[in-house]
């Protein structure tokens, strides 16, 4: 039997001492190495897939950055755009308007990455196409049109933690950042509880829940707390993010791994019908506890590392994994444990989670593989 070859991931530090040496550069020389120049016809209509950050936060991919990539596109011969999809949460990327706005907001504007932006589930998530895949979890998953129509896609990815998700790479981004709503409601699938004896009643979890499924009431100690109701929870874990003194929880032993399942066939769907047609890069860098979506950004759990590219999303977050579990982590950071060099910086963050449950999956239903040899540039 012949042996399948590792998957090859690219790798550039972040160490310069000459105009050559520039981040752009190095993205340019990844682009390259990687060969997805060779991936598109002339005119392909090109998604270049990133996460705009929400309003607060900072730690989203430089526009300079994506810059680069668009002119990469453009000299293929494809014709890129932005793209990303609005969020299940209320937040300042619910729909189209507010998106667009918080893009501009943030850098993305055309003066700047010269490509236009196209929310891809349309103005209020209802624009998408269902994708045939035949797994354990979906029988076919829902993709958004911008997506889905694209002859190409370039999944630029941010790598950070996920208080669900254990950590945040290429197939986090696939998964929740491909589809509309209603593929979220789908791929979360969690109902949340209140632990009525921590909350303090302040509200914030109410207030960001977009169901309105939380009220307050009365505990049978005549105490006022938090309650949601389960026929109209859609599981999108906001009350989870929001919730200072963690009264709100899940059965974590239960229903993350189905989750991170979920996840990974989602992040199948978004590119089954584009074989050879997707490149993936990931920015190591301002590696934060949280995701982008939340309207902040903590302090780095480890250094920047670099910048990552490779054809395969499976072989590229277990890369990405790897790297940051090697490093030293911070003191000062959201670690509560695992500061040591080799331990793992996601469970040091979030002890419930189970991240890696998402690529072993990825890899049993066919998205890529955990086997990687990493090439530096």
């Amino acid at each position: 039997m012949t042996k399948t070859p590792p998957a090859q991931v690219y790798f550039a530090d972040f160490r310069a001492r000459a105009a050559k040496e520039s981040k752009c550069k190095k993205i340019e020389r990844l682009w390259q190495a990687a060969g997805f120049g060779a991936m598109f016809d002339h005119g392909a209509l090109t998604a270049i897939k990133l996460h705009f950050g929400e309003r607060g936060k900072d730690t989203f991919i430089n526009p300079v950055f994506v810059r680069t990539v668009v002119e990469c596109v453009r000299a293929a011969g494809g014709k890129p755009f932005l793209t990303d999809t609005n969020t299940l949460y209320s937040g300042s990327r619910h729909n189209a308007v507010d998106h667009l706005t918080t893009a501009l907001e943030h850098g993305f504007g055309f003066a700047t990455v010269n490509a236009p932006m196209l929310i891809a589930d349309g103005l209020r998530g209802g624009s998408f196409s269902d994708v045939p895949i035949d797994k354990k979890h979906f029988a076919s998953v829902k993709i958004a049109e911008g997506i889905a129509a694209a002859h190409n896609m370039i999944v630029l990815s941010h790598f950070k933690g996920h208080e669900m998700a254990g950590f945040g790479g290429a197939v986090k981004n696939l998964a929740m950042g491909c589809c509309p709503s209603r593929g979220k409601c789908e791929q979360h699938a969690s109902r949340f509880t209140v632990d009525q004896s921590l909350c303090i009643a302040c509200g914030l979890c109410m207030a960001n829940c977009p169901e309105k499924a939380i009220t307050r009431t009365k505990t049978a100690e005549g105490k006022k707390a938090a309650t949601i109701n389960k026929d109209t929870c859609v599981g999108c874990g906001e009350c989870l993010t929001v919730c200072e003194p963690k009264a709100v929880g899940i059965d974590w032993k239960t229903e993350l791994g189905p989750f991170c399942e979920r996840m990974a066939e989602y992040a199948y769907g978004a590119v089954v019908e584009k074989p050879g047609k997707v490149g993936y890069i990931t920015f190591l860098m301002n590696i934060t506890p949280d995701c982008d979506c939340v309207a902040w950004s903590d302090a780095p759990l480890v250094p920047d590392i670099g910048i990552l590219a490779s054809s395969d999303p499976v072989a590229l977050d277990m890369a990405c994994f790897d790297l940051v579990n090697k490093q030293e982590g911070f003191c000062s950071s959201h670690l509560k444990t695992n500061h040591a060099a080799g331990e793992d910086k996601f469970k040091g963050a979030w002890s419930y989670t189970t991240g890696e449950v998402q690529l072993a999956y990825a890899e049993h239903i066919g998205l890529g593989s955990r086997v990687y040899e990493l090439v530096a540039l």
